[in-house]
């Protein structure tokens, strides 16, 4: 069976030969079958989103291979890596341009990888699709495709990136800690519709998250990071079966110490 993503040896290190080196990722593998849906968890510099960085292609690594649906995107820029994958930041900011209206902004990434000679206008089919895939997050966005999306709160706009990054149905979606910056409510409903277009649009998908329970909830494989290392990768009927405290239990016996109870972590 062909991977989808393929991660060899993965080794970054920053700053080195300073005071300040720190080792970021040390020596990763890391296989995703297509349609997985892992979450990432693990303490204050594990190595999650450097490792949702190396893939993206935001730093050169040190070291390995990033193998994508089985093209070596390892030298790629950031940009040219930009069609393999879709991606949703944190910061409900990024991934949306806020003086543009939600039609505009799902018709850029439409048309994202296409000609530079691209038409401005929106047709009316594309119209009716965009309203037909807001439609479906249940907001009532699609009654509102010409309002800026400047005006729509955290989570309206977290929603609209999401649907943006699975516009093209991308090999791989990137979540990095995607709801971290919303309030629990409005964090369930991000994650839910996160499952629904996942789901519905077959993709594989990699979710870094500070949320023991959401890692648990969600996807069907959970890794732990730390220290640049993958420690725990479970799957299937066992991550079902899952608890908090499995997790707690796995990281003490690793990393010989408790898990320090950084942000929202047993929330």
């Amino acid at each position: 069976m062909e991977y989808i993503l393929e991660i060899k040896n993965l080794h970054k290190t920053f700053n080195k030969g300073t005071i300040n080196e720190k080792v970021a990722l040390d020596g990763v593998d890391l296989n995703l079958n297509p349609g997985d849906f892992v979450t990432i968890i693990g303490g204050n510099g594990a190595g999650k989103s450097t490792t949702l960085n190396a893939i993206a292609g935001v730093w050169d690594i040190d070291e390995g291979e990033i193998i994508i649906d089985g093209d070596d995107i390892t030298r790629l820029t950031e940009h040219k890596r930009a069609r393999y994958l879709g991606r949703v930041f944190q910061d409900p900011m990024t991934g949306t341009a806020a003086t543009m209206s939600i039609e505009e902004n799902m018709a850029i990434a439409a048309r994202r990888g296409e000609s530079r000679g691209f038409r401005w206008g929106i047709t009316k089919k594309e119209r009716e699709q965009y309203k037909e895939q807001l439609k479906m997050l249940g907001l009532g966005l699609e009654e509102r495709l010409s309002t800026k999306v400047g005006l729509l709160s955290g989570g309206q706009r977290q929603a609209v990136t999401l649907l943006m990054a699975a516009l093209k149905k991308p090999k791989l979606l990137l979540l990095d800690e995607h709801t971290a910056a919303l309030d629990p409510k409005t964090a369930a409903k991000v994650l839910e519709i996160s499952d629904k277009l996942i789901e519905e649009n077959h993709l594989t998908a990699m979710m870094v998250t500070h949320n023991m329970k959401d890692a648990i909830a969600h996807g069907n494989r959970l890794i732990m990071m730390h220290e640049g290392k993958i420690i725990y990768d479970v799957s299937g009927e066992e991550k079902k079966k899952l608890h908090v405290s499995d997790l707690l239990a796995k990281f003490e016996e690793v990393s010989g110490g408790e898990f320090a109870n950084d942000r929202m972590m047993l929330s």
